[in-house]
C-alpha cells in the first residue's frame, strides 16, 4: 500500500471516529437536558416558556414556507437511506477483506444520525413533557365528580351539538363538510384562545395534512406532532368533524403542553370559542363523545337517556366516524396503540393512551365551576 493511500485511510478512520463521538456527544447532551427536566419542573418550565417558543417561531416560520409536511418526507427519506445503506454495507462487508472497517463506518453514521434525532426530539418536545400542566398554570382544579355532575355536562353538550348540527355544511349523505380550509381556522382559533389564556399566546404555524394519511389511519391516530421539524400534522382522510378538533390539539403541543388530556381540553376550548360554526360543532361533538363515553362507564342508564336526546342530524357524523376507524382495525393498529401507550407512560403520563379521555375531568372542573352559583 502506498504512503498516500495509508494517509487517506488513516484520515478516513479519523473522520468516522469523530463522527462516532459526535453522535455519542449528542446523546450525552440530550441526557444532560432531560435529567434536570425530569427531576424538577422548574427547568422544564423555564425552557418551555423561554427557549422553546423561539424554536417554534424560527423553525415553524421556516417550515411554513413548504406546503407539505417536511417531517413526513424526511422520515421516508431516512428510512430509505437506512435500508439502502444497510444493504450496501452488508454487500461490501461480504465482498471485501476490510469488512470490519466498512461496518464501523456504517455504525458511526447511524450513531450520528440517531444522536441528531434524539437531540431534536429532546429540544422539540422531550423537555416539555415535564413542564407545569396547562390546568395548573391557569388555575383549573379537577375534583372527584358525581354521576349527576357528568350527566349535567353531557346534557349541556348535547344541547350545543343539537343547536349547531343544522348549521354546518353537509354532503349528500348528511355527513359534515368543512366550510373553509382548516389550517387558517385552527390558527385563528388558537390565537383567539391565547387572548384568554396567556400561556397559549404566541406564534402558531399552519397545521399540515400528511400526504400519506393512511399511515396514521392504520395506527388509529388522528394527528401527530413531529418535533424534528416542529410541525403539527393531521390525518386528512378521517371524518370531517374530527379535523378542527385534531388540528387544534396538535397546535397546543406547539405551546409546550404535551399532556394528551390537556391538549384535548385546549382543543375543545379553541374550537367552541372559534368564530367558525364548523369548528364549534367539531369541538362540542368531540367533547360530547368523550364525556358520553365516561358517563356510560359510570351509569349506562343515564347514558341511554342522554343519548336519546341527540339530534338525528348528528348521527351521520358518528356513523361515518365509526365506519372509518372500523375499516382500519387489525394487528397494526393494536401494536401501534401499545407502542403509543408505552411512549406516553415513559414520558410521565401514567394513564398511557387513556390520558386522552382525562379531558373529561377538565371539562367538568372548568365548566361545572362556571355554571355553579
Amino acid at each position: 500500500m502506498k504512503k498516500s493511500e495509508k494517509k487517506n485511510k488513516k484520515r478516513s478512520r479519523s473522520v468516522y471516529i469523530y463522527t462516532l463521538f459526535s453522535g455519542a456527544g449528542l446523546f450525552l447532551v440530550s441526557a444532560a437536558l432531560m435529567l434536570p427536566a425530569a427531576g424538577t419542573d422548574s427547568f422544564a418550565q423555564w425552557y418551555s416558556v423561554n427557549i422553546y417558543p423561539m424554536l417554534v417561531t424560527v423553525i415553524g416560520q421556516f417550515m411554513g414556507l413548504f406546503p407539505f409536511s417536511v417531517a413526513e418526507i424526511c422520515i421516508y427519506l431516512l428510512l430509505a437511506a437506512f435500508a439502502v445503506s444497510l444493504i450496501y454495507t452488508v454487500v461490501k462487508t461480504v465482498r471485501r477483506r476490510n469488512g470490519k472497517e466498512t461496518l464501523f463506518r456504517w455504525f458511526a453514521s447511524v450513531v450520528l444520525a440517531s444522536g441528531i434525532l434524539i437531540f431534536l426530539y429532546t429540544a422539540g418536545c422531550g423537555i416539555n413533557y415535564y413542564r407545569r400542566p396547562f390546568s395548573q398554570t391557569e388555575g383549573i382544579v379537577t375534583f372527584r365528580y358525581s354521576a349527576d355532575d357528568l350527566e349535567e355536562i353531557c346534557r349541556w353538550l348535547t344541547e350545543e351539538v343539537n343547536a349547531l348540527s343544522g348549521s354546518v355544511s353537509r354532503d349528500k349523505n348528511g355527513v359534515m363538510e368543512l366550510d373553509e380550509p382548516e389550517g387558517e381556522g385552527a390558527v385563528e382559533a388558537m390565537e383567539k384562545l391565547g387572548k384568554e389564556f396567556s400561556s397559549l399566546e404566541g406564534f402558531y404555524p399552519r397545521p399540515k395534512k400528511l400526504a400519506v394519511s393512511e399511515v396514521l389511519s392504520y395506527q388509529g391516530l388522528t394527528g401527530i406532532y413531529l418535533p424534528l421539524t416542529i410541525e403539527a400534522n393531521y390525518n386528512g382522510d378521517m371524518t370531517a368533524y374530527n379535523i378542527p378538533f385534531t388540528v387544534c390539539h396538535e397546535l397546543s403541543h406547539l405551546r409546550g403542553f404535551m399532556e394528551e388530556r390537556e391538549a384535548n381540553f385546549i382543543a375543545f376550548l379553541a374550537c367552541i370559542g372559534s368564530d367558525r360554526t364548523d369548528f364549534q360543532y367539531s369541538g362540542y361533538l368531540s367533547g360530547w363523545v368523550y364525556c358520553m363515553n365516561a358517563l356510560y362507564r359510570i351509569d349506562p342508564e343515564r347514558w341511554a337517556e342522554a343519548r336519546s336526546s341527540l339530534t338525528e342530524t348528528a348521527e351521520p357524523d358518528l356513523g361515518a366516524n365509526n365506519a372509518f376507524w372500523d375499516s382500519y382495525e387489525g394487528p397494526v393498529r393494536e401494536t401501534a396503540e401499545q407502542i403509543n401507550d408505552t411512549y406516553l407512560k415513559v414520558n410521565g403520563q401514567a394513564d398511557g393512551v387513556e390520558s386522552y379521555d382525562r379531558m373529561v375531568d377538565l371539562i367538568v372542573a372548568y365548566f361545572g365551576e362556571k355554571e355553579s352559583p
